[in-house]
């Protein structure tokens, strides 16, 4: 295997600014997935349509994307990468959030969601050799007990399956993040078309099992609108910003904006869905991202 292409030096200021656009795109993905699937109490679209109708969306946004720009078709060794993110960013955390935020709301989720960063990072570390001093390790250790001790208190004493749900739909989104940043970073493929080729490849079977899985009920207006979000924005566009950022920065680097993502995402849900942020989650969310600064901090000081 190849070493990681050197990140450069400094960061441009197009790629914080394209970092930060492409936060604000995912972090109303939680509150998004939330009003497309409802609650159990008042459920709107089921958990897996929502999760694979985004690709199917996506999909058809991407098809024609690439004709328009007559993209190569991708290589073998690109294919292989792009599966490998599909893994993470089509499935994993699209198909797992929207079965856990039915049973958990926006706000709980943010929380948990909040080890998205710690966890980008450390899937670079893996997988594309990028560096992080053992101070990195241990914010990112004390991350994921914040996390977990704010399920057990919010659980009456023990997690509930959803909170387990999320961890591994964060691990997954990770992954794709970082696959993601080698298709542009060491396989030369433009950010656009990394996400584009990624959503396409599945875009047949997925918008087959949608129309197969049409809800045979009629569904409120304000739940297709919170699946229209996360199909056009979080599975596609937002991926053109996000991805761009990466190959510019360096998924290390530029992931640091993440640390927004998960505030911005409790605090979108209290208008969006009428939740309440509670002096426990309020307290809990700021300790987990101060543990994502502080994680950052002691890498850029390495």
């Amino acid at each position: 295997m190849n070493p990681a292409p050197s990140p450069p030096s400094s960061v441009p200021t197009r790629a914080w600014l394209l970092g930060a656009l492409g936060v604000l795109a995912f972090a109303l993905s939680v509150p998004m997935t939330r009003l497309a699937t409802g609650s159990v109490e008042l459920p709107g679209l089921p958990p897996l349509f929502v999760g694979i109708a985004r690709c199917a969306i996506a999909g058809a946004l991407a098809a024609a994307y690439l004709l328009a720009v007559r993209a190569p078709w991708p290589t073998p060794m690109q294919w292989r990468w792009l599966l490998a993110m599909t893994v993470g960013v089509v499935f994993g955390w699209p198909v797992l959030l929207a079965l856990a935020v039915r049973e958990v709301d926006a706000v709980h989720a943010s929380v948990l969601s909040g080890l998205l960063p710690l966890a980008t990072a450390a899937m670079a570390v893996g997988l594309l050799r990028e560096r992080a001093p053992w101070r990195f390790w241990f914010w990112a250790l004390v991350g994921l007990a914040l996390v977990l001790v704010y399920a057990f208190l919010r659980g009456a004493g023990r997690p509930v399956p959803a909170d387990g749900v999320l961890l591994l739909a964060v691990l997954l989104a990770a992954s794709g993040y970082v696959a993601g940043t080698r298709l542009t970073r060491w396989l030369s493929m433009p950010p656009e078309q990394v996400i584009s080729w990624g959503v396409l490849m599945w875009w047949l079977p997925c918008l087959a099992w949608c129309v197969w899985k049409w809800p045979p009920q009629p569904v409120a207006a304000v739940h297709w609108l919170g699946l229209g979000y996360v199909g056009v924005v979080s599975s596609w566009l937002g991926f053109f910003a996000w991805y761009r950022a990466l190959a510019l920065g360096g998924a290390l680097r530029v992931g640091q904006v993440q640390v927004a993502q998960p505030f911005l995402s409790g605090l979108l849900a209290v208008p969006l869905l009428g939740e309440a942020l509670d002096p426990l989650t309020g307290l809990f969310l700021l300790l987990v991202v101060s543990t994502v600064l502080m994680g950052q901090r002691a890498r850029r000081a390495a």
